[in-house]
């Protein structure tokens, strides 16, 4: 394909995903009833539906306006050579290519988070609160930003530093190099996020001695799941909705319960939510799903490395010559269609993990517990329980409460 192919191309993808989305969206929405269906009587009462079926709706239709800004903003850019003036201005200041490739996506980035930061605003500030789910201060939220800027920028120099001098240095062949680098990458973050990561934004605590720790070391015990700490964290400096997970993939485990989930959920239900996500170690989800994101990163470099040296996808996007820096632009959205295949797949499969999990804790612990704390949680958190069957297997990587809540009872 010539240049202007290539633009009328990405231009395609870019709007065809931004409608795809945006019927998935309507039809969800439209799904919604305002009458609490039969089957949800004993989850939600008439009250409690009514505010999740508001929350539904303010935030869809708050989604609508933010893609549709986001895409508007997208086309413009792309259409007119946005990428090609920034790369311009630019290189009159960085001679570098690995500098200037790296300053082009750093600036890129931070333009994107500032143009995004009002609909950022209004989320956190005025969605989320006037549904009372934020707790997010303004320092805590500045703190964040900053925090995040500066981790982010630094991991992104050095990796981003990395993979430009791979390309550089070995061409089309780059690829398999880099796929070991971001590789180990993710895999030194699986195993340490929670020790060095997390405790730059939040605090954790060993949890207290009590009944609450005995149950969860007797359960853990008893299946053979290895624990190294029990930690509780201020999630709720940030939100109300709760949360739980473990970190590690040797033989220790750190489990870390959110605070807001000790506070509304009993110590069986807590041990049911624990047992569930045991369950997922039990089966091999965690070390499945690394080896299928590392299945996926080499399918993805490798189709870089057939794109990142066209001259053309450059010109496409406003460029005078070959670029790649804006080629890697250029290959993110030309890779945007197979991006959301192997996502669909990937959700199939996470849906069926859990519905694996599920069934482990359900086995080895209780049913009723598990599926108590289910409804909590979605009832706290006021999710959707009727969401419209097409956005569920395009999007939805936990199948449905209701679907959940009806494999748990052969177990009872």
């Amino acid at each position: 394909m010539d240049s202007q192919q290539l633009l009328y191309l990405i231009l395609g993808i870019v709007i065809f995903d931004y409608l795809f989305d945006q019927i998935l969206d309507y039809l969800n929405l439209k799904n919604s009833t305002s009458k609490l269906p039969e089957d949800l009587k004993g989850i939600y009462n008439d009250e409690e539906y009514a505010k999740s079926q508001d929350y539904q709706k303010v935030q869809s239709l708050f989604s609508f306006k933010t893609a549709a800004f986001n895409t508007l903003l997208s086309v413009l850019v792309i259409a007119f050579g946005g990428f090609g003036l920034l790369d311009g201005f630019l290189s009159d200041y960085v001679s570098n290519p690995i500098l200037l490739g790296l300053a082009f996506i750093g600036v890129l980035f931070i333009l994107s988070d500032l143009i995004n930061l009002p609909f950022e605003i209004h989320s956190t500030f005025g969605i989320e609160a006037k549904f009372g789910f934020n707790k997010t201060t303004v320092k805590t939220f500045i703190l964040d930003k900053l925090k995040g800027y500066l981790i982010g920028g630094i991991i992104g120099f050095l990796l981003g530093y990395a993979v430009l001098w791979l390309i550089g240095a070995l061409g089309p062949n780059f690829w398999l190099s880099a796929l070991l680098l971001v590789a180990g990458f993710t895999l030194f973050m699986n195993l340490f996020y929670t020790s060095l990561i997390l405790p730059m934004f939040n605090k954790l605590s060993p949890l207290e001695d009590g009944v609450l720790k005995s149950q969860i070391e007797f359960y853990a015990n008893k299946v053979d799941f290895p624990i190294d700490h029990i930690l509780v964290i201020d999630g709720s400096k940030r939100s109300s909705k709760a949360n739980a997970f473990f970190s590690g993939l040797g033989k220790k485990k750190k489990v870390v319960l959110y605070d807001t989930l000790i506070e509304k959920q009993t110590d069986e239900e807590l041990v049911a939510v624990l047992a569930h996500e045991v369950g997922h170690y039990k089966k091999k989800h965690i070390v499945l799903s690394l080896v299928l994101s590392v299945v996926q990163m080499a399918f993805t470099f490798f189709i870089m490395s057939l794109l990142i040296f066209n001259e053309n996808l450059s010109l496409a996007l406003g460029s005078s010559d070959l670029s790649i820096h804006i080629n890697l632009i250029a290959f993110g959205l030309l890779y945007s269609p197979i991006s959301r295949v192997t996502g669909l797949l990937m959700n199939i499969l996470s849906r069926k993990n859990e519905y694996e999990a599920d069934e482990f804790a359900a086995t080895t612990f209780a049913p009723a517990p598990l599926q108590s704390a289910l409804k909590k949680l979605s009832v706290t958190s006021l999710s959707n329980l009727t969401p419209h069957p097409a956005y569920v297997f395009v999007n939805y990587s936990h199948p449905p409460l209701l679907k959940r809540l009806e494999a748990m009872e052969k177990f009872k």
